[in-house]
């Protein structure tokens, strides 16, 4: 471990020796490498984590650039996860980065969530997400979730321990979809960033063993007026998911 490189995050009483050398043994999957993943993906980089999975399929835009902090006009035409991780190992030559540059199958998918310690769904899509929680409660692996469009902005985390919920498809189910998206509604780029950097806050605190009071909860961000407040989940016994794994 780089003590110098890791001191303020050894300063800290909740992280300590203890906490950052489970940073340094642990592996985190980032899905999507849009405005949340290319924030979460380079605070988490930074922050002394073992090993980085990243996956996308699409190339950098130079739309995306406002808010998709890991790239730069040079990256544009290039594929995300090729010039995230080029990125991403300049700011931390410790760190490992693998690449699934590609739409993930099932099997793929499933294989991806049980290697890794912690699942940030990054993704823009109602199906995707849907995908991800499904192969997350199936692999009892921790999921943060997030999303934000405009000003506004949301959050939950879903622990899948021992086969009891809530899980992502309590809190939503297909009559909820929305084709709502960034291009047709547009969105703020620090918003972007604010749920991003939330979203590695969250995945750290897991990784390290911290608590959290999202636990289950949904975190909801108004930019446009600076306020936040936190709603509570409940397991629905009825969810295809979570109300069918055995605890």
């Amino acid at each position: 471990m780089n003590r110098l490189r890791y001191a303020r995050h050894l300063a800290l009483p909740q992280v300590a020796e203890a906490g950052q050398q489970r940073l340094a043994q642990s592996n985190a999957l980032v899905i999507g490498l849009g405005g949340l993943g290319a924030t979460a993906a380079l605070y988490l980089g930074n922050s002394g984590i073992g090993h980085l999975v990243i996956n996308d399929f699409d190339r950098v835009d130079e739309s995306n650039l406002p808010r998709q902090i890991l790239f730069q006009p040079g990256d544009v035409d290039q594929f995300k996860t090729h010039a995230a991780a080029e990125k991403l190992r300049d700011w931390n030559p410790e760190l490992k980065v693998s690449v699934l540059n590609r739409r993930l199958a099932e099997d793929e998918l499933a294989d991806a969530v049980s290697a890794c310690d912690v699942v940030l769904d990054c993704t823009d899509n109602f199906a995707t997400r849907m995908r991800i929680n499904a192969a997350c409660a199936e692999a009892r692996t921790p999921m943060i979730s997030g999303a934000a469009i405009r000003l506004e902005g949301q959050l939950a985390i879903f622990r899948h321990a021992d086969g009891k919920g809530p899980c992502y498809r309590c809190l939503y189910t297909e009559d909820d979809e929305s084709t709502e998206n960034c291009a047709g509604q547009g969105i703020l780029g620090p918003v972007a960033g604010t749920i991003g950097c939330m979203m590695a806050t969250e995945a750290i605190k897991v990784l390290a063993g911290l608590p959290s009071d999202l636990d289950g909860r949904l975190w909801i961000y108004d930019g446009l007026a600076g306020s936040s407040r936190i709603v509570g989940i409940s397991q629905r016994e009825d969810c295809p998911i979570c109300g069918t794994i055995p605890g």
